[in-house]
């Protein structure tokens, strides 16, 4: 079925979807569920412990991960937590030892007694964290196995989906589907685009007044982003002493370019790519575009569309950016549905790849693309991504990370550019890609796949 765009593009902190979202929702969901069984059984939660397997554990410090889930246990959701005030409440917990259950309970507790397990695959997904609270006899009062599957939605061992999509069954939406040739067919029967289709289903569960006023504080969040960050300068947090750029090229291409000469839409897609990245990498507020870690090519493309598509005016602006997002969500939940969006799990192809095909579908339909050239915009695009590594530097979200995203960004767009100039007649499906890829993550070497064990990661010394 698909997945709703409001759980693609979901609001939460840097610098990771899977690292730092999905375990932030872990642990609120986990302290939800001690507490009430805690209750049931007339218990008192005396300690929690912490274990962090694969991906989570290997690159988990450079991640934020440790601190995600501290701050899901003290209660904070990704989509309200001030990162500030976050900062401030893991600094008491570190000073103080101890922390409170979503408010509440105290119990002792400091990041440093979270135990890693780096090399401990667990055997439903890289991603995977144990919480346990115990009564002071030791006695278990509560304990689940999360799964961070990518984007920050999470499973569990017991409890199903956790973070269950905004459209919940199919027989709730009008026009379900799961591949390229069903959301074709979907389009063929209706004659609908890319993005009618998908707002008849977001309008299933919801109004369209909200769908819009939903899809449009998405790109607030977007642009207020970029905002924060070129008013940023120095370095990155995490000891690689990675120089913060966005800053200086915007005051640059202000200059240089005051109007917006076509010539310069590259470097103006560029800095908005990096000015998303930078500002995740620091842990600010970012929207997962289907990831955090490739947060930055969608609102980079969805730019280009605003600023440099002539048929986009002040007064059809705010159509545009729906019909962008419709767009882009309706391919994304293709990638969800049937292959991967977990760097862990697939590669940087999962979560670059995916973002610049989901990009390039929504610029083809701002574009005036039919369905066919959508879906061949999108086909393009993750063609020319497929087998991506992900092997961040120091387990941070900054090298290959930031610059990756503004070159996947020119990607799509060229994607889409290529797709506008066919008929949407072309030899590899959507399908056939999406299924490629899934394949090419399952036989990538798990060195590749976000641990920080291969690739850069090895190659590049930290000092």
């Amino acid at each position: 079925m698909p997945v709703s765009v409001f759980d693609l593009f979901s609001i939460g902190i840097g610098p990771s979807s899977s690292h730092t979202v999905g375990p932030m929702r872990a642990g609120a969901a986990f302290v939800a569920r001690a507490t009430h069984a805690a209750r049931a059984a007339g218990a008192t939660i005396a300690s929690v412990r912490v274990d962090l397997y694969g991906s989570l554990a290997s690159t988990g410090q450079g991640h934020g991960t440790l601190g995600a889930v501290v701050a899901g246990l003290m209660g904070s959701d990704p989509e309200t937590v001030d990162p500030d005030a976050m900062a401030r409440d893991l600094a008491e917990v570190e000073d103080t030892g101890s922390l409170r259950l979503a408010g509440g309970t105290a119990v002792p507790f400091r990041l440093a007694d979270i135990v890693l397990h780096p090399l401990t695959m667990l055997p439903r997904h890289p991603n995977a964290m144990r919480l346990r609270a115990a009564e002071a006899s030791d006695a278990t009062i509560a304990e689940e196995t999360y799964y961070s599957i990518g984007g920050g939605f999470i499973t569990s061992d017991t409890g199903g989906d956790v973070a269950e999509a905004a459209i919940p069954v199919d027989d709730a939406v009008p026009h379900s589907f799961s591949s390229g040739a069903e959301l074709l067919a979907a389009c063929a029967a209706t004659g609908l685009p890319v993005s009618g289709v998908a707002l008849a289903n977001e309008t299933a569960t919801r109004s369209l007044e909200d769908v819009r006023a939903g899809l449009l504080r998405i790109h607030d969040v977007m642009e207020s982003c970029v905002d924060r960050s070129v008013e940023r300068s120095g370095t990155l947090p995490g000891g690689l002493t990675v120089r913060r750029r966005a800053a200086n090229w915007y005051e640059q291409l202000t200059r240089d370019d005051p109007e917006h000469d076509p010539l310069f839409a590259m470097e103006w897609v560029n800095l908005i790519a990096m000015a998303v990245n930078e500002e995740n990498a620091t842990g600010g507020r970012v929207v997962t575009a289907p990831t955090n870690g490739a947060a930055g090519i969608i609102p980079a493309v969805l730019y280009y569309a605003l600023t440099y598509v002539p048929t986009v005016t002040p007064d059809t602006r705010d159509d545009a950016v729906v019909r962008f997002l419709l767009t882009a969500g309706a391919v994304g939940s293709i990638y969800k549905e049937r292959a991967s969006i977990s760097g862990a799990e697939v590669g940087c192809q999962g979560e670059v790849g995916s973002a610049a095909s989901m990009a390039a579908a929504g610029l083809a339909e701002v574009l005036g693309g039919t369905p066919e050239q959508v879906e061949n915009a999108a086909e393009i695009a993750m063609e020319h991504n497929l087998g991506l590594t992900c092997d961040p530097i120091g387990g941070l979200v900054q090298i290959p990370c930031i610059e990756r995203n503004a070159i996947a960004a020119n990607k799509a767009i060229n994607a889409a550019r290529m797709a506008l100039r066919g008929d949407g007649v072309h030899h590899v499906s959507l399908d056939q890609v999406v299924e490629t890829m899934r394949q090419t993550g399952a036989d990538m070497s798990t060195k590749y796949k976000e641990t920080a064990m291969g690739g850069l990661a090895v190659n590049v010394p930290l000092c």
